[in-house]
């Protein structure tokens, strides 16, 4: 089956309303355009965005849960008892765990932690682990971006004896009565019901370095940090910096400050194991760190660990004050995401052959192998929802299993985990959210579960599932793309959910020079250049080398959808043209 094709959407304009908050901010019109279209038109508001004062937080005794918590785990460290701190194998837990331990180790805690395996104990908290934790007398738990759903296992904890905080931001379990929350002795959460606290999106790892704020201050006998545990917390802001753009959550508030201001802390003064990734995934730390650096070369180094093996070893990473084991470490998380880097490549080409030759016509795609590695097919999901514009379930058929794991991508519209439950007969679990999900299924109920998937989307989608939509900002003319425009641009920085990186449009254009690029044998990618009036520009269009053809089909004429970057080799700067997508043609129909 072909690729899917988008259809483009041109954010409405209001000019006026443009004009004035751009004279009020003092920006190009463009950046005010943008400012509009993620729906911040107040000045003040609009101000707030673009400065992010770290003052800007707000205070964690307001978190809900926290100030127990502080004073649970205050007492633990006093009384000399063992503390566990068990995080999630992502990015985030991983991160969160991190922020934790480093400032209850400088604390003088015992404490120690647990990164669950993916594969043999899965996601949230394990029963059997907090029996072997019981046994080598740990008596308290502190969870990290996990626990929240984890009813049967807190009630494991309660008879055990274990003292358990859990501290969590994802969606709670719901009964007759609203959310069912497990029986631990505190619960950490910016949704708790009942809350009041004025931002619920924080990340795993943002409750975390919250709850870290409020040990230090209860540790320094005020509000106001020592000297020596306020460096510690500054670092922690820039391990939450990962752990937010890492899990997608939106950034915007809290977040959006956290990254500013995290992403300055790496790259002006990293610590061991931070410096260490960083010199591995070929990011200059002279240079601004940006939350594509984090989500496209640190997260999955760091991801790659929990992914393909156990994430101690990022953890380790992290809190290492060693500069050659932090060294070793990052040259193994390297190895390691380079392989998932190859699986991914190998399971997605395989997946769309399977697609295009057996069920090309199926109104999902759900797809199965049994060389498939579980730590990887949740990428390969969205891989194939990109490409096709559809559900896609990916399946990691494990030969000698009788259960084998699966996990889903959806699309804008769908929501994956009501489609799960509409199967649930035929699945052993399953748990997620609308966008993305995960379950287990028997061997030989997939091509049943196959059928009744599709049947659902069918249902849902009668005329087939909608063309995906691509969301563009704005028309600039070539002209207009200055090096004094992308200085402007510079300050929506950090890009990510809710605050996306701009899409714009250029119209009626002219290319010249069309060419494949690409290391090896094999040129995946394509260049070349357009002209409008008397302006010429570079474009780079990545994995896009077959559709060269399709670019040439129209004299020359085009259309492109792009973001602006600037190139800097040898020093000499010049700004490119990275493509999104394209249209031959003098003109694009938008939708």
């Amino acid at each position: 089956m072909s690729r899917a094709e988008k259809v483009w959407h041109l954010l409405p304009s209001d000019p006026a309303a443009c004009n004035r908050l751009a004279e009020a901010l003092r920006v190009s019109p463009v950046v005010a355009q943008l400012l509009l279209n993620r729906e911040i038109g107040h000045p003040k508001d609009a101000r707030r965005f673009l400065d992010c004062p770290l003052n800007g937080l707000h205070p964690p005794l307001d978190l809900p849960g926290v100030k127990e918590a502080s004073e649970r785990i205050a007492r633990a460290i006093i009384e000399k008892r063992k503390i566990c701190i068990y995080g999630d194998y992502d990015v985030d837990g991983v991160t969160g765990t991190s922020i934790l331990l480093r400032l209850l180790t400088k604390l003088g805690a015992d404490v120690q932690y647990h990164t669950p395996l993916r594969l043999s104990e899965g996601y949230g908290l394990n029963s059997e682990k907090l029996r072997e934790l019981v046994r080598s007398q740990v008596s308290l738990v502190v969870s990290v971006d996990c626990g929240i759903a984890s009813l049967a296992e807190a009630e494991v904890a309660k008879e055990l004896g274990l003292e358990l905080i859990i501290t969590d931001h994802h969606e709670m379990k719901t009964g007759l009565n609203g959310p069912l929350l497990p029986t631990a002795a505190t619960v950490v959460h910016p949704r708790l019901p009942g809350s009041t606290y004025p931002f619920g999106d924080l990340s795993g790892a943002g409750v975390a370095l919250k709850l870290a704020w409020a040990i230090a201050q209860r540790a320094s006998g005020s509000e106001r940090v020592n000297p020596e545990l306020r460096e510690l917390l500054l670092d922690a802001v820039g391990m939450a910096a990962l752990g937010l753009v890492a899990d997608v959550v939106p950034l915007r508030d809290e977040n959006r400050i956290l990254v500013r201001h995290g992403l300055e802390r790496i790259r002006t003064n990293p610590y061991v194991g931070l410096k260490a990734l960083l010199v591995a995934a070929g990011v200059k730390p002279e240079e601004a760190i940006t939350s594509e650096d984090v989500g496209y070369r640190l997260a999955p180094r760091l991801n790659a660990a929990g992914r393909l093996g156990c994430a101690r070893l990022a953890v380790q990473l992290l809190t290492t004050e060693s500069h050659s084991i932090a060294a070793d470490l990052a040259k193994v998380l390297e190895s390691q995401n380079s392989e998932r880097q190859a699986r991914e490549r190998k399971y997605t080409q395989h997946a769309k052959e399977t697609v295009d030759r057996d069920h090309a016509n199926e109104p999902a795609v759900v797809v199965s192998h049994p060389d498939w590695h579980a730590g990887v097919i949740g990428i390969v999901a969205s891989r194939l929802v990109d490409h096709y514009g559809k559900p896609a379930l990916v399946i990691a058929a494990v030969p000698g299993e009788e259960v084998v794991t699966g996990s889903g991508r959806s699309i804008p519209g769908f929501a994956l985990h009501t489609a799960l439950q509409a199967c649930d007969e035929l699945l052993e679990g399953h748990g997620g959210h609308a966008m993305a999900a995960g379950f287990k299924v028997r061997v030989d109920r997939i091509a049943a579960f196959r059928n009744r998937f599709n049947a659902f989307v069918s249902s849902h989608f009668p005329g087939g599932a909608p063309a995906p939509r691509l969301v563009l900002d704005t028309e600039v003319p070539l002209s207009a793309l200055t090096f004094g425009l992308l200085k402007d641009l510079d300050k929506l920085e950090p890009y990510g959910a809710g605050n996306p990186k701009p899409k714009f449009l250029a119209s009626g254009l002219k290319v010249e020079n069309p060419r494949l690029i690409g290391t090896g044998e094999v040129q995946k990618h394509m260049d070349f250049r357009v002209r409008q009036g008397d302006t010429m520009m570079r474009c780079v269009a990545w994995n896009m080398a077959d559709r060269l053809e399709e670019l040439m089909s129209s004299n020359g004429d085009c259309c492109i959808a792009f973001t602006p970057k600037v190139n800097e080799w040898n020093g000499y700067k010049k700004i490119e043209l990275q493509i999104i997508d394209l249209r031959p043609g003098k003109s694009v129909e938008l939708g």
